[in-house]
């Protein structure tokens, strides 16, 4: 076999190497699994059958017995030449009481004649026990009549003999369960021959009707006997370590021998006395001599066994061997000593024991029980838990008797003063009492011989119930686990355990991934413990949701021999399933005490109530588990949707269905200035202006599956307010069955892109405008250059003193200005080509324009508050533009007051800028207008009024002038326009600085 690894076969316990034959070596050990299973059966069938016939005789028997069996007169009758001659009669029987003699000559009996000694025994048959008959006997050549009243052949009564049968049985039917539970173990078949002695002395009796079957009994019960002895000193010589070779080396090849030697010559001495000539007196001293002789036998064999057990106590090495003879021995002296004393030793030495003594035989049964529960080592660790009990019983039943006595002596003697007739009543209150309190007493008494018993571990048990109780209010495997170990390992003071868990079977971080039971906690291994395969025959028996006690062999039996010799090399021989309605989740395998004993029934009980309860508790542990794992899952999706919903630049909400707010991402908080805070809770008009609610709800409204809204005006909520151009989409919040439970509004900032298209879209126009006005400019410059020419040459020649002077000096003037203007038509179309910028003074461009349009003010009942800085602020730019600016913007609050009103102009300076303000009190500019009024063209004037191009120019300008424009205005509140500017630099040349 060298050099193949060799594997065990969980299924047979054997090792074999399926590397190169494993067809082969599978047959083989199928056939050979077969043949050991055959014959361990067919001895199981040969017992089952010897106990059978066994039965079935004993059965006759005791039927014989019952149905009135044999009478005895008490004469030993000869047959001779003469007739039927007395050759002895037994003292103080009913023939010597009637006066019958050695030698007297039967003649008839009831007068029928008797000629030899069947006649007397078919006579007797008749005849019933006590029945008085009539002797006619002839002595010394002289005829008499006697009397004799016949007494039952056996000297055992009838309740006895059933009595001691019942024993004889038990102790057979205990002998073939132990044979037919293990058929291929020597010990049971040695024990079962000893039980089916032990039957064969109490359940066959010589009935005295002298037939065949009768013969039968009375040589049944002479082997039975003569076997009983030795046997009993064979299996106390070795059993349980004690090997017959061990045995020949200390006492010698001939001990066997010796032991079954007297019995084997007293059977040689009762076949001779029985079978040879049975006459005389010399006849039945023989016969009681020899009975006397198998008596000190079986008591000299019972003694002999019982000290060679003793002695067997102190050589053993094994604790559960010791416990086997320890077991064997106090059953053979509680069954065994009050028969031997009592009844054996007084009988071998020629006494006569009463009749009441024959009943110490009937403790003779536990004889067999000891022996059996001591050969399969059936629970050998509860000798001192089954004497605990027994004690505590007896305590009970003699508490109940005292408290009932008691009850009634002091009932008779306070209140019927021992002659009332109600008494019976009395003692029923008495013995209801008794019931009631016969609870109580029994816990009281078994806590207090479980407190002598277990002392200062007492208390650890008690605690370890509770404890398996409170295992479920633990719901981490892991703490759960450590606790579990460590207090099991603790109150029952184990030296090594190990908890083993199985496969989740929703898989996850609480199981593992095979079949295996595999340890998660121990205590006493320096090492990590080994896994406990499900595929082995343990783990079946774990599965199967049985518990393996590997040191007991009756239970070990189920185990294959390999596992069990593993698992015990481990210092592992119990294991508790823990079982869920799942299944065996877990599995608690456990050593021995520390002192090496054994746990007891009471202890394995204890286990199973605790791994009930630990199977409870690690499953919901598995199931926390499970669902911690399955809530961080989630918790990671959420939190990855939140970081995406976070990560956001557009504001996102999530409304309910009465449009509160439920969620609100810092995108939101970004764009509408509202925290996170202020905004859960609070409804869609609490948070939005009118406007935008309104558009929002009139889309919903419309499409309730999606609506999305363009450029709408949102007014933020930031510490300055800001209208800002949005882009708003709203969807409806599903559940999974489809039903709307919300809805989700995402608003986009569009201000920036909507400022760029407006941009672009008045660049496109603009430049549109550009190639008309250049076209316009070409055209009117000619008129106006022969305009301006005409004018100088008439001014050349012109009276200084003539008022026409004046008037052509204005033409000249007008003419320059158209001039000026055609070329920012030009400068429009060709916008890298502008004049020659320089300081202009605000206050005096201000001030020309409104000179210019006095006569309209006045006109139209407008009124003008100015308000001008004072040094006047100076900026860089062209002076014409900046009139064209402010001309537009007064022209603009002229029609916007068609009634009259005020129109305020102020100037200041703020920081390197000018600030100029021009504010009305006209009708003012709807919202949805607000955002179009640079747009060129665009006009709500009326046709002919307007072209649309005052404030698209005015932008251009102020942007050329890196300068901005903003304007406020509410519907019949006014507008407000502001322009910011930038204040023109000092020219630093020499002249300037001698100036200052």
């Amino acid at each position: 076999m060298r050099g193949i690894r060799l594997r065990r076969d969980s299924r047979h316990g054997a090792w074999f190497a399926p590397i190169q034959f494993p067809d082969v070596m599978t047959r083989v050990d199928r056939e050979a699994s077969y043949r050991r299973y055959r014959g361990e059966w067919g001895r199981a069938l040969l017992a089952v059958g010897v106990v059978a016939a066994l039965v079935c005789l004993a059965v006759a028997n005791a039927v014989v017995r019952a149905g009135g069996g044999g009478v005895d007169d008490g004469v030993l009758w000869t047959d001779s030449a003469d007739g039927l001659i007395s050759s002895a009669v037994e003292p103080d029987s009913p023939a010597a009481r009637a006066g019958v003699e050695a030698g007297d000559v039967l003649l008839a009996v009831r007068g029928e004649p008797i000629e030899c000694l069947a006649d007397l025994r078919r006579l007797l048959r008749a005849v019933a026990e006590g029945e008085r008959v009539d002797y006619t006997l002839l002595r010394l050549s002289e005829e008499r009549l006697h009397t004799v009243s016949l007494e039952r052949t056996s000297a055992v009564s009838l309740p006895t003999y059933f009595v001691l049968a019942l024993v004889g049985l038990l102790g057979l039917l205990v002998g073939a369960a132990v044979r037919v539970q293990r058929p291929g173990h020597q010990a049971s078949l040695h024990f079962f021959w000893l039980t089916v002695a032990f039957f064969g002395v109490f359940a066959f009796s010589y009935t005295g009707r002298h037939d065949r079957l009768d013969w039968i009994f009375f040589w049944a019960d002479e082997v039975a006997i003569l076997l009983l002895a030795p046997l009993f000193m064979h299996f106390a010589l070795v059993f349980p370590e004690r090997t017959p070779g061990r045995l020949r080396r200390r006492f010698g090849h001939a001990v066997l021998p010796l032991v079954y030697a007297p019995a084997v010559v007293l059977g040689f001495m009762q076949a001779s006395a029985v079978l040879g000539p049975q006459g005389g007196a010399g006849f039945l001293q023989v016969v009681e001599r020899v009975w006397s002789l198998q008596h000190l036998y079986l008591a000299a064999c019972t003694l002999g066994g019982l000290a060679a057990m003793v002695a067997g106590l102190r050589r053993v090495s094994s604790g559960t061997s010791r416990r086997q003879l320890r077991w064997i021995v106090s059953g053979a002296v509680l069954g065994g000593l009050p028969f031997t004393l009592a009844y054996a030793l007084p009988y071998a030495l020629g006494f006569d024991p009463a009749g009441a003594i024959e009943l110490t035989a009937v403790p003779l049964g536990l004889i067999p029980l000891a022996f059996a529960s001591a050969i399969v080592r059936y629970r050998l660790r509860d000798v001192e838990v089954i004497v605990k009990r027994s004690v505590g019983w007896a305590a009970v039943v003699a508490a109940m008797v005292v408290i009932y006595l008691g009850l009634e002596r002091l009932a008779t003697e306070v209140f019927l003063d021992e002659a009332d007739e109600h008494s019976s009543t009395i003692a029923l209150l008495a013995t209801a009492v008794v019931v009631l309190l016969a609870g109580p007493v029994k816990r009281a008494i078994q806590t207090m011989l479980d407190r002598a018993y277990y002392r200062e571990r007492f208390d650890y048990r008690r605690a370890l119930t509770r404890f398996a109780r409170d295992l479920n209010s633990d719901l981490d495997l892991e703490r759960l686990s450590e606790r579990l170990v460590g207090r099991v390992a603790e109150t029952l003071g184990l030296d090594r355990m190990v908890l083993l868990l199985g496969r989740d079977p929703a898989g996850g971080e609480t199981g593992f991934a095979d079949d295996d039971f595999r340890p998660i906690r121990w205590v006493g291994f320096d090492a990590a413990p080994p896994v406990l395969s499900r595929a082995s025959s343990i783990g079946q028996r774990m599965i199967g949701r049985q518990t393996a006690l590997l040191d007991d062999p009756g239970d070990r039996w189920e185990s294959a021999p390999g596992d069990a010799a593993f698992w015990q090399d481990q210092g592992l021989y119990y294991f508790v399933p823990c079982i869920s309605e799942e299944g065996t989740i877990a599995v608690m395998a456990l050593g021995r005490k520390g002192s090496g004993q054994p746990l007891s029934s009471e202890d394995m009980a204890l286990l199973a109530a605790v791994a009930g309860q630990a199977a409870t508790a690690l499953e919901n542990g598995r199931l926390y588990g499970r669902l911690r794992e399955k809530a961080g899952e989630l918790d990671r999706m959420r939190q990855f949707s939140e970081d995406i919903i976070e990560s956001l630049s557009d504001g996102l909400a999530v409304l309910d269905l009465d449009d509160r707010i439920l969620r609100w991402n810092a995108g939101f908080e970004r764009l509408h200035g509202v925290s996170r805070a202020e905004a859960i809770g609070k409804s869609l008009n609490e948070m939005f202006d009118p406007d935008f609610v309104g558009r929002l709800n009139a889309a919903r409204a419309e499409r309730p599956a999606g609506a999305a809204l363009y450029r709408v005006p949102l007014l933020s909520r930031h510490g300055e307010q800001r209208r800002l151009r949005v882009k708003a989409a709203t969807a409806p919040l599903l559940t999974p069955s489809g039903r709307v439970n919300g809805t989700m509004l995402i608003v986009v900032d569009s201000t920036a892109r909507v400022q760029l298209e407006e941009q672009l879209q008045l660049s496109e126009k603009m430049a549109s405008i550009g190639l008309l006005a250049a076209g316009v400019a070409h055209e009117v410059n000619t008129p106006l250059t022969g305009i301006s020419s005409f004018t100088q040459m008439l001014l050349e020649d012109a009276d200084p003193e003539d008022p026409r002077t004046r008037l052509l000096e204005k033409i000249e003037r007008q003419t320059f200005r158209a001039a000026r203007i055609v070329n920012g038509l030009l400068n429009l179309a060709r916008p890298g080509r502008t004049d020659t910028a320089g300081p202009v003074d605000i206050n005096v461009v201000v001030g020309d324009v409104l000179v210019l349009l006095e006569h309209q003010f006045e006109s139209g009942n407008i009124k003008v508050r100015r308000e001008l800085a004072a040094p006047p602020p100076v900026v860089g730019g062209i002076e014409f533009k900046m009139q064209q600016v402010f001309l537009n913007l007064f022209l603009n609050a002229r029609d916007a007051m068609p009634s009259g009103g005020w129109l305020t102009v102020s100037s200041r300076v703020e920081g390197e800028s000018a600030v100029i303000e021009v504010a009305d009190t006209g009708s003012g500019i709807s919202p949805e207008h607000l955002s179009r009024i640079y747009d060129p063209f665009f006009t709500t004037k009326a046709v002919g009024r307007g072209t649309g191009l005052g404030l698209s120019v005015t932008y251009g300008v102020v942007q050329e002038h890196q300068g901005t424009i903003a304007c406020a205005s509410r519907p019949g509140h006014g507008t407000r326009f502001m322009l910011t500017l930038p204040l023109a630099v000092p020219d630093r040349t020499p002249a300037t600085e001698a100036a200052h």
